[in-house]
Parts: C-alpha cells; sequence; structure tokens
C-alpha cells in the first residue's frame, strides 16, 4: 500500500510541476496575454481540484495503512490547494479590476503554496 501512496504523491507533484514549469510557460510564448490568460483560469482550478482530491483520497488511505508523515504531508497538500482554489475568484477579479497590487499578492500566495504542495508531495516519494 504505502507504494501506491508513493505513487499518489509522485502523481501531484507530476502535476504541478507539468503545469508550472511547462504547461503554463510554453502557454504563454505560443499565445498573446489577452488569450492565454482565459486559458489558464481554467486550467489551474482544475489542477487546484485535482491535486486535492488526490490528497484526500491519499491522506484518507494513509490514516489506515501508512504512517504519521503520509498523513500530514497528505492533509497539508489537501488543505494548499483548497486555499488555492478558494482564492482564484478573488485573484481574477484583481486581476480584471485592475487592482494590480492585490492582483500579485493573491497570485504569489497561490505560486507559493503551489511550491509547498508540491515538496509535500515530493517529501511523500522520496521519504
Amino acid at each position: 500500500m504505502s507504494s501506491f501512496l508513493v505513487s499518489l504523491g509522485g502523481i501531484s507533484a507530476g502535476m504541478i510541476i507539468f503545469q508550472s514549469a511547462l504547461n503554463a510557460p510554453t502557454i504563454f510564448k505560443a499565445f498573446s496575454e489577452n488569450e492565454a490568460g482565459p486559458f489558464l483560469r481554467l486550467i489551474f482550478p482544475k489542477l487546484f481540484s485535482c491535486v486535492f482530491f488526490v490528497s484526500v483520497f491519499g491522506f484518507l488511505l494513509s490514516l489506515f495503512f501508512a504512517s504519521v508523515l503520509f498523513q500530514a504531508s497528505f492533509l497539508f497538500s489537501a488543505l494548499l490547494m483548497a486555499i488555492c482554489y478558494l482564492i482564484v475568484p478573488a485573484t481574477n477579479r484583481a486581476r480584471d479590476t485592475g487592482n494590480d497590487s492585490a492582483f500579485k499578492r493573491l497570485h504569489t500566495i497561490s505560486v507559493v503554496l503551489t511550491i509547498f504542495t508540491m515538496l509535500s508531495n515530493l517529501t511523500i516519494v522520496f521519504f
């Protein structure tokens, strides 16, 4: 069972790395900001919710089959992804209204929480 849980951590980390490091930068290079922005607004909430559900599933399984490290990592990931998902509307509203300082603050929060989520999932994979 622990190898399955490690796989869940790897899947979550892989989704984050693919979307953040490969997909999003490529989209911004291939399309104008007016085209890329709306597309990424559709993709990132899906990323946050997918990683959230994988993390919740991993947490529930780890309650019965794994150590506290697994439980804490999956729970931490789920909480951070829930926060990221919940701040999406405020981030989009700040961008739409031209409130650059609020947008930068919310976007930075989202980026930092996503990085912590990735690191938490890599903890599952490598420890």
